[in-house]
């Protein structure tokens, strides 16, 4: 170290290097030894103000530029008058036990060690401490050399934060989390491609054996809290026991999809599903499918997102329901009867029939019983015509009191049998209720040829006033007969 080239060559190092001279530490540690010291590690934290002067029986030497920058020394000297601020409490502890053991065995050293910059920055160091050729019984020349493993401690701990908030993330995510293996799948379709198969929806028409395929070579990496809850299982173990029961009826058709957009190079797409929860009940969810990145080519690592939209269908299809039915007698209401007029219309089939119906008297309970008791009637007519009539006919309350039957492709023989149906229902029903009996008005037709619906459903409407009247008039002739005989 005392040439030119060598001390050059020192300060130029790329590591931190520092130059000791440990002599009188030595001495002093010699000097309790003598003195029956035996365990001097204990000694020295006994009492501060020794490990204070073993701070002054270390000589810095020589430093290299690259020490002072770690250190923010400015200058050696600096650094040997302020070693008890880079060094302190714990840390001076740390150092002195390093120097103990060189003492004891004069064997190098390396260890991991913390210590603070004269600027107040923490460091965390990993230290190589050598007793130079010639040095080793007076330990006059300690070549110790640093490397900051701050930057690399510090990328660690941000390495972690971020690992645990992506766990966390996963973990308590409230959507329903999969982790999977799609690589064999991938290998499959590549495979289907070196083939020279272009048009895949077709092959799957073909060969729908491939979807089973490669349903079964998913493997499944892992699944949150979210996913075990909803599908009511009592364990990921569970669940993952019985896949087959959670994926089953429309999720093969839902599968297909997928399979399609992965041949068509979509790797995050989304879409509706039905899946069942372990007890059995339905779960409609939201799918979404995505590779994860650095995996594009191989697809080892996908996450399937599953958003439980239930309780949504639950709402859409009930909002449908009152778009096209009577809340109160369960029957198709106006709109849909409109509708289905118009679609009756384009239909090719023939015949069409009608049967139009009128409650007899529904104005006159309301007036005397109250409306409750004439909606509890209203929905008897519902439940009698529910029974009576099947799809592909329909049944529609279209007015407050007034009910149509559209039966598409019946001949006049099979509305007749069907009215036949709704009477004896009726006649049924007024046994149970005889104190409140339902009388309907009935009027039905069949389509003539080149005849349009309006004027089927008027001639079955005009029927049905025709046998109102004759209610109606039959019951003012009862009235007057018991009124003579009275």
């Amino acid at each position: 170290m005392h040439s030119l080239d060598s001390v050059q060559l020192f300060n130029l190092a790329p590591l931190p290097m520092v130059l000791e001279d440990l002599s009188g530490l030595k001495q002093l540690f010699d000097e309790w030894q003598t003195a029956g010291i035996e365990d001097i590690c204990a000694y020295l934290q006994a009492d501060p103000m020794r490990m204070q002067a073993c701070l002054q029986h270390i000589k810095i030497l020589q430093v290299n530029q690259k020490a002072l920058a770690l250190f923010a020394a400015d200058s050696e000297q600096q650094l040997s008058q302020h070693l008890d601020q880079i060094f302190q409490d714990d840390m001076l502890i740390s150092l002195l036990q390093q120097y103990i053991l060189l003492w004891q065995k004069q064997a190098p050293i390396s260890t991991e060690m913390m210590c603070l910059s004269l600027d107040g920055k923490r460091l965390e160091l990993l230290l190589h401490i050598l007793i130079l050729p010639g040095h080793e019984y007076d330990l006059g020349r300690v070549f110790i050399t640093a490397e900051d493993l701050s930057p690399h401690r510090e990328a660690q701990k941000i390495e972690k934060r971020h690992r645990q908030f992506a766990e966390g993330m996963f973990k308590f995510s409230p959507a329903s989390l999969w982790v999977e293996d799609f690589s064999r799948i991938k290998t499959r379709l590549d495979h289907l491609r070196n083939l020279g198969i272009e048009d895949f929806r077709t092959f799957l028409d073909v060969h729908p054996e491939f979807i089973e395929q490669c349903m079964s070579d998913i493997i499944l990496i892992d699944v949150n809290q979210a996913t075990i809850d909803l599908f009511a299982a009592s364990s990921k173990e569970e669940l993952i026991q019985n896949l087959d029961r959670v994926f089953c009826g429309e999720m093969r058709l839902t599968f297909r999809e997928q399979l399609i957009e992965l041949w068509n190079g979509n790797i995050h797409h989304r879409r509706e599903a039905v899946n069942y929860a372990l007890d059995g009940s339905i779960r409609n969810v939201l799918l979404q499918f995505s590779v994860f990145p650095g995996y594009e080519e191989d697809w080892a690592m996908v996450q399937v997102s599953l958003t439980d939209i239930t309780a949504r269908k639950k709402a859409e299809a009930y909002l449908e329901y009152l778009g096209k039915h009577d809340v109160l007698t369960k029957l198709f209401n106006r709109s849909f009867y409109t509708e289905e007029i118009h679609r009756l219309n384009r239909s090719i089939i023939r015949p069409i029939s009608c049967i139009y119906l009128d409650m007899n008297g529904l104005k006159m309970i309301n007036d005397r019983l109250g409306h409750d008791i004439g909606d509890g009637l209203l929905r008897r007519v519902g439940d009698i015509l529910n029974q009576a009539v099947n799809a592909p006919h329909t049944v529609s309350r279209i007015g407050g009191d007034e009910f149509v039957v559209l039966m598409l492709g019946a001949n006049e023989q099979e509305v007749e049998t069907t009215v036949q149906t709704i009477n004896e229902l009726f006649h049924i029903d007024n046994q149970y209720y005889s104190s409140l009996p339902i009388h309907m008005a009935i009027g039905y037709a069949t389509s003539q040829e080149n005849e349009n619906i309006e004027n089927m459903i008027k001639r079955a409407d005009h029927r049905m006033y025709e046998d109102k009247q004759r209610y109606y008039q039959e019951k003012e002739f009862l009235e007057q007969k018991k009124d003579r005989e009275i």
